[in-house]
């Protein structure tokens, strides 16, 4: 089977991004899976750290952002940077699942992702965090991500936490099902039709 995968380079006045991603790297896959993930904010190399792990691929991700401004430069732009990596790595919407639903739980919270990689991008993220701050991230800046990863990779996702106490918690099950529901929806079926009565995507 063709290897799905793509390196990117994203250049702009405000941030600088190379990705190399491998949607193939999960048990069983015989890839080795390797992330690094380095963005100048260290908790949100950590929820792409998180995605990369749980979604069964391979990410080297470095981002130069404006950091002196503020985080959302470069929240942003990597989010936009991953997705077109993504959508590139992935080709034509054939032989997949194409829906993906997961939940995953972190200790007492819980959240559920469900995404359709249907060139329609739309995003819809109740996430309930009620810190300004996770880390260095502007949690703001966490439905954003959600939201510039499904426009820059043509799906529609939706990402909601269910309950939770703690932010840290919240945030992080949120980006783990997010992993689960992509893992699921690429999951290659063996045959080779468009997921769709359109008979295009």
């Amino acid at each position: 089977m063709a290897a799905r995968q793509a390196s990117i380079t994203r250049k702009t006045n405000e941030t600088q991004i190379e990705i190399s991603l491998n949607l193939d790297c999960g048990p069983g896959s015989n890839n080795i899976q390797t992330i690094d993930v380095s963005t100048g904010i260290g908790f949100l190399d950590h929820m792409y750290t998180a995605l990369a792990k749980h979604g069964g691929m391979s990410l080297t991700l470095k981002c130069k952002g404006d950091l002196w401004i503020d985080d959302h430069h470069t929240a942003q732009d990597s989010a936009i940077a991953l997705g077109m990596a993504f959508k590139q790595a992935l080709g034509e919407v054939r032989g997949i699942r194409r829906y993906g639903t997961a939940f995953a739980p972190l200790d007492e919270a819980l959240s559920r992702a469900v995404i359709d990689i249907c060139s329609r991008p739309y995003c819809v993220a109740e996430l309930g965090i009620k810190r300004e701050k996770l880390g260095e991230l502007s949690t703001e800046m966490i439905p954003h991500i959600f939201y510039s990863f499904a426009i820059a990779s043509g799906t529609t996702l939706h990402v909601d936490v269910l309950r939770g106490e703690n932010d840290h918690h919240r945030a992080e099950s949120a980006f783990k099902a997010l992993a689960l529901a992509i893992r699921q929806a690429i999951e290659r079926t063996g045959g080779d039709d468009v997921p769709s009565t359109k008979g295009v995507l």
